[in-house]
């Protein structure tokens, strides 16, 4: 009896376990939507940019713009100051490309990407553009800063003072690099709209294309340990149909930039793209705006052309 008694006991121990974890069983949830990636602190990027322009570079005829004129960060796409800023100097016989630039300690501790330069080593003014436009290294443009505009400072003055001579009225330019700044700094600030004024300005310079245009060179070349530079413009890279620049720009805090320019059938475009959350959505914008650009020139230039006067009674040869 005394067994019987303790066998029910047990069953009806074990009912009242199974009841009570039924009961605390949790609802099975729907799956959880993918976590998307989480913005750093005091990132102003945006989905799909923060603004983006489209124009025919030879008319400064405007194909297309949204938000053209809501500032961001231009990040490392701010070198295309800096090398028109030296290319006018090189111009006007200032500045030679075969002029040989010491590097400085301050030059050699610059932070980003980069040349791994060292205050032992000297190179050519031309040498250092090619690594600033395609590996975007920043110490080779705090080099030639400090060569060209005697200080980082004083170069900085002569970014600014091209800015406003050019109208690039939302710009103001705090370093010669474009990376975030440091304690008591201030951030670069430009548009879409200004990266496009000064685009178009850089292809009155030709030779510019010679450093923009190069999607891989050899720096230290010749020497036992050259340095492979690989441009970071993903059109550029692929060999897209006329595309010969310009550059790209990210930072943590700005975003994924570029300002692209091709020439197809003898009309420029330039395309920019500021500050997208993303870069492969950057990209993305950048190709859709840079197709619809050639599509809307005929139409732009058809729109431009001035009405014909009546033909005269002769027949005459069009004017080209």
């Amino acid at each position: 009896m005394k067994r019987l008694v303790l066998s029910l006991l047990a069953v009806c121990c074990l009912v009242s376990f199974s009841q009570a974890q039924t009961k605390k069983a949790p609802a099975k949830k729907a799956a959880a939507a993918p976590a998307q990636p989480q913005k750093l602190k005091g990132c102003i990027s945006k989905t799909p940019y923060i603004g983006a322009i489209i124009v025919d570079a030879d008319t400064g005829s405007v194909l297309f713009e949204d938000k053209a004129d809501v500032p961001g960060y231009p990040a490392s796409t701010l070198k295309l100051m800096t090398l028109l800023v030296i290319q006018e100097k090189i111009d006007a016989g200032q500045v030679k490309l075969s002029d040989v630039v010491k590097v400085s300690v301050a030059a050699a501790k610059t932070g980003g990407s980069q040349v791994y330069l060292d205050p032992k080593e000297s190179f050519p003014v031309e040498e250092l553009l090619y690594a600033m436009m395609i590996q975007s290294a920043n110490d080779a443009a705090v080099a030639l800063a400090e060569h060209v505009g005697g200080s980082k400072e004083a170069f900085v003055d002569l970014m600014n003072a091209k800015a406003q001579q050019l109208g690039m009225s939302n710009t103001h330019y705090a370093s010669v690099h474009g990376l975030p700044p440091g304690a008591g700094q201030k951030n670069d600030i430009s548009t879409a709209r200004d990266m496009m004024i000064l685009s178009r300005e850089l292809c009155k310079h030709p030779a510019v294309f010679t450093y923009t245009s190069v999607p891989y060179r050899q720096f230290r070349a010749n020497t036992p340990k050259p340095f492979d530079m690989r441009t970071h413009n993903p059109f550029v890279k692929e060999g897209m149909d006329g595309c010969d620049g310009f550059k790209t720009g990210f930072t943590a805090t700005a975003g994924w930039s570029i300002v692209v320019t091709a020439k197809r059938n003898g009309h420029r475009i330039i395309v920019v793209v500021l500050g997208s959350d993303e870069r492969k959505m950057r990209d993305a914008k950048a190709r859709e705006l840079l197709n619809k650009g050639f599509a809307l020139l005929p139409a732009a230039a058809a729109s431009a052309a001035p009405v014909a006067p009546p033909p005269p009674t002769a027949a005459a040869a069009p004017a080209h």
